[in-house]
């Protein structure tokens, strides 16, 4: 089944709750909004002769660049993530045509029916668990894993975590969790990057990287 990267900004410090005055207000009888529930998914992939290729993309935003289905071609991956903002659902048929997609959905995929957490388990022959992975949109703030995801990773026994969000291309290490951002490859942000990611699982690694979606060369921060 179904990892390097530009600088992310430092995170801000978060400021101090400030308290607000006590006013005499009449109390409100609204029923306060209850949280969504997270909607979770997990899946599995079988490892061939003890390796796999995936392809990881984010932030299509329905508009993946033209020469994505070249670049995938290339890579010849087992199988797609998609870490969310997605857009047009049709995004995700046509990266399915090179290989089999598992995707999250992003902030603005808000009428999507994928999850907004998956958790991908890759194994062996014999059916032992080589990497279990867990993919999500947001994950981090600035470089640091949120501890939310943090928690959820854990409790999941993940070791990786694949996101977006950002649009920033990043490989990272936090909270004794290896984070994945691939970039995106959809319209430019700013000055970053189009970039994707893989994940090449050999007998002796878990190799991550960036290709560079406009030239198709590895990528790498400047």
């Amino acid at each position: 089944m179904p990892a390097r990267s530009a600088r992310p900004a430092r995170p801000l410090r978060q400021s101090r709750r400030v308290r607000e005055p006590a006013t005499s207000v009449q109390a409100s009888t609204d029923v306060p909004r209850r949280a969504k529930p997270i909607k979770r998914q997990s899946a599995s992939l079988a490892l061939r002769d003890g390796g796999l290729t995936l392809a990881c993309v984010a932030d299509t935003h329905s508009q993946p660049h033209a020469a994505i289905a070249e670049r995938l071609a290339a890579l010849a991956p087992d199988a797609i993530l998609h870490a969310g903002d997605i857009g047009d659902p049709a995004v995700v048929d046509q990266l399915a045509a090179t290989a089999p997609v598992f995707a999250v959905r992003g902030n603005i995929d808000t009428r999507s029916a994928f999850p907004d957490v998956l958790t991908l388990d890759l194994v062996g022959d014999g059916g032992e668990r080589r990497l279990r992975i867990l993919v999500t949109h947001i994950a981090v703030a600035g470089p640091r894993l949120r501890s939310e995801v943090a928690r959820l990773a854990r409790a999941e026994q993940a070791t990786l975590v694949v996101c977006g969000h950002s649009h920033v291309p990043f490989i990272g290490r936090d909270r004794e969790l290896t984070v994945f951002n691939p970039g995106s490859i959809g319209p430019r942000r700013f000055h970053l990057p189009i970039v994707f990611g893989s994940i090449a699982i050999t007998p002796q690694a878990v190799r991550l990287a960036h290709i560079d979606c406009e030239t198709g060369r590895p990528w790498s921060p400047p």
